[in-house]
Formats: C-alpha cells, sequence, structure tokens
C-alpha cells in the first residue's frame, strides 16, 4: 500500500513542502530515498523503537520511503514523525483520510517522545500558502507556528497522541497564541533605562538620532566612560517591533534553532554582542549548510560590536555588503540562499591601544605612531558607513554622584515613535522602506533638499574633511532624522552642522 505524508524542509528561511511516499511491498528491505543526509537515514533505528515502545508493530515487509522533490537535499531529524505515521497508515495501522490537508513534522526519541524541532513558523506560514489546513508539531514548537493565522495548530508530546488523534478522535490540542501579549511583554520585562547613565548628555542626544533614523554609530573613548552602558540601553529607546518586522525576525531565530522554548515570537528587538574572535561565517552566516549569522540573527534590532579594533579585519570587511543591502547571500556549489540583515551597527573603540588619547586628565603612554595604526584597523570604507562618529569623555564626579534622576528610556522612546511616524507617512509609497537610514540616494535627494547656506556648509564641510560620496548621502540622512525630531519640513543649515559635527574619524587630525 502507498501512503502520502507530508513534510516540510527549509532553505534559507524559508520552507518547502516535502511529500514523504511510503510503499509497503513483499519482501523484508528498508529503503530510504531522496537526497536525505545522515540524521534523515538513521530515523530507521528511531522509529523502529518508538513503534514498539508504543505498542505498535513494525511492518515486517519490503519498505520503501521516498521524500521528494528528490532534488532537495533532507536535513536533520525532524522527518521522524512523518515517516513513522507514513509507516503505519501503509501497514493499515492508521486511517489516512486526514493526511492529505495535514503537515507533520517532529524528531521521535526512542521511547515516543517528541523532540522540538527548529523552523516551526516558517513550515507554517507555507502551509497556508499551499492550502493546508493543519499542522502538528511538538508541543515546545507549537506556540511559534500558532502565531500564524488561517491554520489549526496541533501540540503533541509523543507518538500515541498523534495516533490516536488520527485513529480514536482523540484530537491533539489546539494551540492558539496571542502575539498582543508578547509584544505588551517586550518592554515591562526589560531591566535597565536610560535614566541610569549619568552625565553624557551629547551621547545620548546622538543615540537619540540614531534610533529615531536606524543609523549606524560608533563611540570612541577611554575605558570605563559608558560606552558599553549606553549600548546596552540603546534597545529601550528603540520603537516597538511592527508585527511584520516580528515574524521575520522570529523565522531566522526559528531556523537558527535559537528560538526559547515556548516562547511565540520576538517581539523585542534583538542585541546580539559577539565576542571579538568570531569568525567571518559565524559573523555573516555560512557553514557547509548554510546557517543565519550574527548580522542576520540582530535583523530589525542591534548588532554591538565592543572594542571593534580587536575583530579580525578580514571579519569586519565581510559586513560592509550586508550593510549596503540589508542581505547577505551565501553561496555554495550545490546551492545559494539568502538571509535578511537589516541592521543597526552600534561598535564602540578605545582612542589608541592604552585607552587614555586624549584624555583630561591620563597621559596616553602609547609609543611614536601607536595611535595611527590602531585607529588604522578600521578601514576607511567601513567608517564610511557609519552614519554617526561620537566622542564620549570621562563621567566627572559631580554628575555620577548626582541624585537628580535622569531622562527615562519611555520619554526618549516617544519622541524617536514620533520620529518615525513622519518617516512611515514619507515612505508610504515604498513599504520596503522603514527608516531614514534605508533611503536610496534617489530619494533622498527628493527628501532632502538644501538652501543655498546648507548647500554651501556641506561643501565647505566636503572640502575640508576630505568626505567621500557616500559619506555625503550620509550626512544627508542624519540631518533628515534631526529634522523629523524637531518635526521640521525642511532640513535646515542647523540640522547640516549637528550632522557634520558626528564625523569625527573623518577628521585628518583626530588621531594626532
Amino acid at each position: 500500500m502507498l501512503v502520502k505524508v507530508f513534510g516540510s524542509a527549509i532553505h534559507g528561511v524559508d520552507a518547502t513542502t516535502i511529500t514523504v511516499e511510503v510503499s509497503v511491498d513483499k519482501g523484508i528491505k528498508f529503503f530510504l530515498v531522496g537526497l536525505p543526509d545522515s540524521a534523515v537515514k538513521e530515523s530507521q533505528q528511531r522509529v523502529r523503537s518508538a513503534l514498539a515502545y508504543c505498542g505498535l508493530k513494525m511492518p515486517r515487509k519490503q519498505i520503501t520511503v521516498n521524500m521528494a522533490p528528490a532534488d532537495i537535499r533532507k536535513e536533520g531529524s525532524a522527518y521522524d514523525l512523518p515517516i513513522a505515521i507514513g509507516l503505519l497508515a501503509a501497514s493499515e495501522q492508521l486511517k489516512s483520510d486526514e493526511l492529505t490537508h495535514t503537515i507533520i513534522m517532529g524528531e521521535l526519541s526512542l521511547d515516543g517522545s517528541l523532540q522540538p524541532i527548529t523552523g516551526a513558523l516558517p513550515m507554517a506560514i507555507q502551509a497556508v500558502k499551499e492550502g493546508f489546513k493543519s499542522i502538528i508539531l511538538p508541543m515546545t514548537n507549537a506556540r511559534e507556528a500558532a502565531i500564524v493565522e488561517g491554520i489549526e495548530i496541533y501540540g503533541a508530546k509523543n507518538l500515541e497522541e498523534v495516533v490516536r488523534h488520527f485513529n480514536d478522535g482523540e484530537h491533539l490540542p489546539l494551540i492558539v497564541t496571542n502575539p498582543k501579549e508578547a509584544f505588551e511583554r517586550a518592554y515591562t520585562l526589560s531591566s535597565v533605562d536610560f535614566s541610569e547613565v549619568k552625565g553624557q548628555e551629547n551621547v545620548k542626544r546622538a543615540l537619540e538620532i540614531a534610533a529615531a533614523g536606524g543609523h549606524n554609530v560608533i563611540l570612541i573613548g577611554p575605558p570605563g566612560a559608558g560606552k558599553s552602558m549606553l549600548a546596552k540601553r540603546m534597545a529601550t529607546i528603540l520603537p516597538p517591533m511592527t508585527m511584520e518586522e516580528a515574524l521575520e525576525t522570529t523565522k531566522i531565530h526559528s531556523v537558527s534553532g535559537i528560538l526559547p522554548p515556548g516562547q511565540a515570537l520576538v517581539a523585542r528587538r534583538p542585541f546580539r554582542s559577539p565576542h571579538h574572535s568570531i569568525s567571518n561565517a559565524a559573523l555573516v552566516g555560512g557553514g557547509s549548510y548554510p546557517q543565519p549569522g550574527e548580522i542576520s540573527l540582530a535583523h530589525h534590532g542591534i548588532l554591538f560590536l565592543d572594542e571593534l579594533p580587536e575583530f579580525q579585519r578580514s571579519v569586519l570587511e565581510v559586513m560592509r555588503q550586508p550593510m549596503e543591502d540589508r542581505e547577505v547571500t551565501i553561496s555554495r556549489a550545490k546551492h545559494t540562499v539568502t538571509y535578511p540583515a537589516s541592521f543597526m551597527l552600534f561598535a564602540s573603540m578605545n582612542p589608541c591601544p592604552c585607552g587614555y588619547h586624549n584624555h583630561p586628565s591620563r597621559d596616553c603612554t602609547c609609543g611614536p605612531g601607536q595611535v595611527d595604526r590602531y585607529l588604522n584597523k578600521i578601514s576607511g570604507p567601513l567608517l564610511d558607513r557609519i552614519d554617526l562618529h561620537v566622542e564620549v569623555t570621562p563621567v566627572e564626579f559631580k554628575e555620577i554622584s548626582n541624585d537628580m534622576p535622569s531622562e527615562k528610556s519611555e520619554s526618549v522612546r516617544q519622541r524617536v515613535l514620533n520620529a518615525r511616524t513622519i518617516q512611515q507617512l514619507r515612505f508610504t509609497d515604498h513599504p520596503a522602506l522603514h527608516c531614514n537610514a534605508e533611503m536610496g540616494s534617489k530619494l533622498l535627494r527628493s527628501v532632502c533638499k538644501l538652501d543655498e547656506s546648507g548647500r554651501s556648509m556641506l561643501e565647505s564641510a566636503m572640502k575640508r574633511m576630505n568626505l567621500s560620496a557616500r559619506a555625503y548621502d550620509r550626512i544627508l540622512k542624519v540631518a533628515r532624522t534631526i529634522a523629523d525630531l524637531e518635526a521640521s519640513e525642511e532640513v535646515q543649515p542647523r540640522h547640516l552642522a549637528e550632522a557634520i559635527q558626528y564625523r569625527s574619524l573623518d577628521r585628518g587630525d583626530w588621531g594626532k
């Protein structure tokens, strides 16, 4: 008897429906075909043990399992459950009436219990597109998939429950998730706040601009000035994620297998902080079978690179193209995948190896040329792609000991939200754009028109600081964001002046 059971395969951050065809015929052999990897081939032993433990019989005949389409590589152990259900249906131990409109995925333990899988959310999204009525998943992954509307999500704890679901009418629990609850908890669970940062008003202003426009930022200052502290509180002033952004981010975390068990949605903007020993593939994605890297895990959030010069130069250089295109394409001999990577880069660094160059009260101990060599670890093309260069000075004692409350993240976030609302109206005809930092050159020229004094000021800065065309665009984008924070329709010379001052590392004498 031939039975078809439907599963799903992950390619990049999207899913492809897989047909698991099981045929039971005369003979004694077991064949598993359709380009399975080692983990899929090992399913025979797991399925055999799980069936025996649950009091079910492994057919003592020739079994052929084909996973179509055969040109797509099948990876992982999540095909255990559809193979087991197909065997039972083909040997007439299970009713197959409902199998035609159900996606089934799950890894089996030897005792028949179900283990978590990766990629449940894109599987559910694809199932809705193809008109399936329901999907059966391990209970741990069911809440994640239940975010998708238009399909019934059933959560199972073991193989016996799935068998009773089809045979005895004892339906598995229908899982329902309320995404609003996840969004409501997103900011109430935060343990940090901008009000905890003493002093540094000029830096807070720069970070507010960065949050309002989605701009990349780098902080340069001595040890203990508060760079890391500010970075960890940056997420508290960013606008809440939209449902569309949350789904995109959750898909990436889902296929990477880092979504916490039972969590339905990534409702808070990601904050990724990799160590400076990270490899190229771990940062941008890759491997023999490509997986998302840190820049994709930070999609719609923040990628914090602390002590930027300590990263290998080759690692930093591979970020340049994704920072422009907001996606990264990983190419291998047999397949190519593209991962979204629309992140805000937040970098920090000391001004020199000892950390005290230009310090107001401590002497720099670096030798001749060391400061320049240290700064040259960050290439010009990479700095060109960072919109705001902000110098951080040491906090004085009177500011540290001041008990007066500072402005809370909630207040700053409200101003950021107001600016983002203006940008949303501006980009009504450009649904792919979310903030000023994502504008292309053509659109930038139409929304950042300068008067004569503004053009003269920018021309003078370009010549004095020897700025590139890319830096010119970055200055205009930052100036547009500053104007949005003031609800100004036009970019005024004062907005340009403030944007220009955030190009500290473009000054030729900065390290002198």
